[in-house]
C-alpha cells in the first residue's frame, strides 16, 4: 500500500468536516470568515492602505469596514483610493463566496430537517398519550373508536409507531378514519421491537399502549419481544404500564404473561372469535349485543363508585338507575358479574353498568318503579335437547369452535362439517376422541355450489355456521365466497319455505352491508370485534377480566330468551317490570329484541340495550329479552 499523501489527508479531513451537521458547518464557516477578515485587515493596517477620506484608519475601523464589505458587496462603491479599493474588492469576493456557501448550508440543513420530519424520526414530546405499536387492518377501527372515546378528553393524542412510511401512514389514516375531531394523530416510523425506536414515541409518558398483530406467521413472537422491550427497559418508569396486546396461539399465552405480568392484558384472538361464533351461532342477534357493548357509540360498560348505594344490596342497586343497567360489582380488583342479589355493596366497591357515559350513572330520586306484578310470568323449564349443526367452511379457529360446542351441547348432538378441501379431515380425526357430547362427520365439497348445498338438506339442521376461509385467499375473495354461499342458502330457504338459522363470519365490515340482502340471522365481523375489544381494554384494563368471564362456559353469560318467560305479551309494561321478573329468576335483564326489526340495520336489527326503565312497551310473542344469567340457559 502506497504512503498516504498530505493531499489525501487534507481531503479526508475536509470530508469529515463536511459530513458534520449544519451547526458545525456554520460555526466552521464563521471561524474561516473571521480569520480571513482579520488577515486582510492586518495587511491593510501594516501596509497603510487606507481610503482617501480616512487616512488615519486604525485596526478596529479597518476590521469593521472589511467585515461590512464581506456581508454587503455594495458597500465598496463609495471607497476612494485604488489601493484600498483593490483590497476591499478581494474582501468582497471572499464575502460573496462565504455568504453563498452559508445560504447553501442553511438551505441544506432545512431540507435535511424536513426530510427527517417526513421520515418520522423526531422525538414525541407528549404526555398521557395512547401509543399504538405496529400496523394492521385493525388500526382504522381502533383509532376511530378511540376518537369517539376521547371526545370529552382535553387535548387527546394518539401516537403510532410502525415499520411504514410516515406520510403513507398519515394518508391512509386520513382516507380510512377521516376527521379525528379533537384527537391529534402523530405517526412515527420505526421498529417497535427496537428500544431506540421505542424511545422516539416516549412510552414512559403514555396513558396506555396497544400492540397490534403484525399479521405474519411469527406475529406472536414479535408481540412478546415488543412487550419485553417495553417492560425491561433500564430507563422504564416505576409506575406499571397499561398494555393491551393480541396473541393468536394459546401456546404463547403463558410466555407473554410471564413477560408482561400484571402490566399487560392479553387477548387470545382466535379463541375470542371462536367463542363468539359458538354463542352467536346458537343465539341469533348476540353479535349485535356484543358490538353494542364493545363500541364507544351508544351504550358501553363503565365502572363507577356510588356512595349512596354503599351498604345496600346488589338487588336494590339494579333498580336504582333509570338510564343505566347494573350488571355487576368490581371489588378489590375482582369483577363479579351477576352476583347474588343479597350481596352487600361495600365501601370502595364500584358498580359495573351499561350506560351512555360515565356521567349518566345517576341514582334515581324515586323508588316507585310502577312494577306490574300481574304481568310477570313464570319461566318455562329450560329443557336441553340434542342439536344438529352444519358447519360450512374451515379456518384456523374451527378446531376451537368444535371443542367449545362439545362443552355447550348435550350428549348425542351432531355436527357435520363441509369444506372445500380435505385438510380438516386429519384434525377432525385427531380431536374426535376428545369429544364427550358431540359426534362429528366430515365431507369434502364446494360450499359455493348450490347443488352440493341442496344435497346437504340445510333445513334439517338447527343451526348453520358459515366460517370464512381466509388462510390462502384475500379478505375480499373470502367474503365473496361467503356471500355466494349465503345467497344460495337464502334461495333454498325461500324455495323450501322454511327459515334457516345462519350465523356467518365476515372479514371486512364494509361487506356486511352487501350481505344484508341474504337476511342471515347474524354476522360476526371478526377483525372489527377484536378491534373494538382492544379499544375498550386500552381505556379500562379490568374490562378484559369482565369479557373473559362473559365468554367463559362456567360464568354468567348473555342470553336472548323468549319474552313470554318474563312478561305477558300484548299488554304494555315498563322495563322495571321486566327487570323484576328477571330478578325473580336470578337474572338481570339488560335489554330486548324486537323481531319485527331483525333485518333493519337502522334499528340495530331490533336490539335495544339499556332501555329507559320507566318507558312502556308492548311485546309480541316473537320478541326476546336479553338477560345476564348463569350458563344453565345454554
Amino acid at each position: 500500500m502506497s504512503k498516504i499523501t498530505f493531499e489525501e489527508r487534507l481531503r479526508y479531513a475536509f470530508d469529515n468536516v463536511m459530513s458534520k451537521g449544519t451547526i458545525t458547518l456554520i460555526v466552521g464557516l464563521g471561524l474561516i470568515s473571521l480569520l480571513v477578515v482579520t488577515f486582510l485587515t492586518l495587511i491593510v493596517v501594516i501596509l497603510g492602505i487606507a481610503p482617501l477620506n480616512q487616512p488615519d484608519l486604525n485596526f478596529i475601523d479597518a476590521f469593521w469596514l472589511s467585515l461590512m464589505r464581506t456581508l454587503d458587496p455594495g458597500t465598496m462603491g463609495e471607497d476612494l483610493g485604488w489601493g484600498f479599493r483593490i483590497m476591499m474588492f478581494v474582501v468582497t469576493l471572499f464575502g460573496i463566496l462565504m455568504v453563498s456557501t452559508l445560504i447553501g448550508i442553511v438551505s441544506r440543513g432545512i431540507l435535511d430537517r424536513v426530510e427527517k420530519l417526513r421520515k418520522g424520526r423526531s422525538f414525541v414530546v407528549e404526555k398521557r398519550h395512547i401509543l399504538i405499536l405496529g400496523w394492521s387492518s385493525k388500526i382504522h377501527t381502533i383509532i376511530s373508536e378511540l376518537v369517539i372515546a376521547n371526545e370529552n378528553v382535553n387535548n387527546p393524542r394518539i401516537v403510532i409507531l410502525a415499520e411504514k412510511d410516515k406520510v403513507e401512514m398519515e394518508d391512509e389514516l386520513k382516507d380510512k378514519v377521516g376527521h379525528t375531531k379533537n384527537t391529534k394523530l402523530i405517526c412515527r416510523s420505526g421498529n417497535p421491537v427496537d428500544i431506540a425506536d421505542l424511545y422516539i414515541v416516549n412510552p414512559i409518558q403514555t396513558k396506555s399502549i396497544i400492540i397490534l398483530d403484525q399479521e405474519t406467521e411469527n406475529s406472536d413472537s414479535q408481540i412478546i419481544k415488543t412487550i419485553l422491550a417495553i417492560t425491561t427497559d433500564p430507563d422504564r418508569r416505576a409506575k406499571p404500564y397499561h398494555i393491551t396486546a393480541e396473541i393468536k396461539d394459546p401456546k404463547n399465552l403463558e410466555v407473554a404473561k410471564m413477560v408482561g405480568k400484571d402490566e399487560v392484558e392479553l387477548i387470545l384472538s382466535d379463541v375470542f372469535i371462536a367463542l363468539i361464533m359458538v354463542q352467536t351461532g346458537r343465539q341469533s342477534g348476540l353479535s349485535i349485543v356484543y358490538t353494542e357493548l364493545l363500541d364507544f357509540e351508544g351504550d358501553e360498560i363503565y365502572f363507577n363508585r356510588e356512595k349512596k348505594l354503599e351498604g345496600k344490596s346488589f338487588g336494590e342497586a339494579i333498580f336504582a338507575y333509570k338510564d343505566s343497567a347494573i350488571i355487576g360489582i368490581h371489588s378489590a380488583g375482582e369483577v363479579k358479574l351477576n352476583p347474588p342479589f343479597d350481596t352487600i355493596i361495600q365501601k370502595k366497591d364500584k358498580l359495573i353498568a351499561i350506560t351512555k357515559d360515565d356521567d349518566t350513572m345517576i341514582v334515581s330520586e324515586t323508588d316507585n318503579y310502577n312494577i306490574d306484578k300481574e304481568a310477570i310470568t313464570k319461566a318455562q323449564p329450560h329443557i336441553h335437547h340434542q342439536e344438529k349443526i352444519l358447519m360450512l367452511g374451515w379456518n384456523i379457529r374451527s378446531k376451537i369452535v368444535i371443542l367449545e360446542l362439545d362443552n355447550c351441547l348435550v350428549e348425542g348432538s351432531k355436527l357435520k362439517i363441509v369444506a372445500n378441501y380435505d385438510g380438516p379431515q386429519a384434525i377432525v380425526k385427531e380431536i374426535r376422541p376428545q369429544l364427550k357430547n358431540l359426534s362429528i362427520e366430515f365431507e369434502e365439497g364446494d360450499i359455493t355450489d348450490k347443488d352440493i348445498l341442496t344435497t346437504l338438506e340445510p333445513t334439517s339442521y338447527d343451526h348453520i355456521m358459515l366460517q370464512s376461509n381466509h388462510q390462502d385467499i384475500s379478505v375480499q375473495e373470502a367474503d365473496a365466497q361467503t356471500l355466494i354461499t349465503l345467497l344460495h342458502l337464502r334461495n333454498l330457504s325461500d324455495v323450501l319455505g322454511k327459515e334457516l338459522n345462519i350465523v356467518s363470519e365476515m372479514l371486512d365490515i364494509q361487506n356486511r352491508k352487501l350481505a344484508e340482502v341474504t337476511k342471515a340471522d347474524d354476522f360476526i365481523v371478526s377483525d372489527n370485534l377484536l378491534s373494538l375489544l382492544m379499544s375498550q381494554v386500552s381505556e379500562n384494563k379490568y374490562l378484559m377480566q369482565l369479557f373473559d368471564k362473559l365468554f367463559s362456559s362456567t360464568e354468567s353469560g348473555i342470553f336472548i330468551l323468549p319474552v313470554s318467560n318474563y312478561v305477558k305479551v300484548g299488554q304494555p309494561v315498563n322495563f322495571y317490570t321486566v327487570l323484576e321478573s328477571a330478578r325473580l329468576k336470578n337474572q338481570i335483564a339488560i335489554g330486548y329484541r324486537i323481531i319485527a326489526h331483525k333485518n333493519n340495520v337502522d334499528k340495530a336489527y331490533g336490539v335495544i340495550i339499556n332501555p329507559v326503565k320507566s318507558e312502556t312497551i308492548r311485546f309480541t310473542g316473537e320478541d326476546k329479552i336479553i338477560v345476564l344469567a348463569d350458563q344453565t340457559h345454554q
